[in-house]
């Protein structure tokens, strides 16, 4: 029997990452399953926050676990920015571009190396209350130049550490082996076996 998990977004990038990094006996669910279901407000000034704002809010609605996530791109040169306006930091929610021109600008007259992490925060909620929470990361630089046809967000810019090329250079299987959702999954499926 399939285990039911509700991831809490209508991100289809990330809803595909998670899913691929599960195994087989998960049957995935998103908000795009729930058009009913409403936009959690992220208010929180954490990763940790948002993600438990999300995964309370949706499974207080909706019956089953409920996975929510809340991750981005801290910039040590930028005092951890754009950290949790990862998605919106250029103003437009989700505008990938706009973002990482933004960045670019940003760091342009700052020193190198431009250290940096991904930070994925992930909340495991049921009935309105959280049950878990697991946090992920994978450190690295960012680089002056895009380059990648793959992933989303800030991967074109990011190199993670002991590689010399972009995460948007990497394959999914690759990502999948070392990002921070891949991190905070990781303990997520450890977590499930002990329950």
């Amino acid at each position: 029997m399939k285990k039911r998990l509700i991831v809490a977004t209508r991100n289809a990038h990330k809803v595909q990452e998670i899913a691929a990094m599960l195994p087989p006996d998960y049957e995935v669910h998103s908000l795009a399953d729930y058009p009913a279901a409403p936009e959690v407000e992220e208010t929180a000034t954490t990763f940790a926050g948002n993600a438990a704002l999300k995964a309370c809010g949706i499974s207080a609605m909706l019956p089953g676990m409920v996975l929510a996530d809340d991750s981005g791109l801290c910039v040590d040169a930028q005092g951890g920015a754009p950290g949790v306006m990862s998605a919106r930091y250029a103003g437009e929610h989700g505008n990938d571009a706009a973002n990482n021109a933004r960045l670019l600008r940003e760091l342009a007259a700052l020193p190198q190396p431009h250290t940096a992490r991904f930070m994925c925060c992930m909340c495991v909620a049921e009935g309105g209350r959280v049950l878990a929470e697991f946090t992920g990361k994978v450190e690295g630089t960012i680089t002056s130049t895009p380059a990648g046809e793959h992933g989303f967000g800030y991967d074109p810019l990011f190199v993670p550490t002991g590689y010399d090329c972009t995460m948007a250079q990497l394959s999914a299987e690759q990502k999948n082996a070392i990002s921070h959702r891949a991190d905070a999954l990781q303990q997520f499926l450890a977590w499930t076996k002990g329950r």
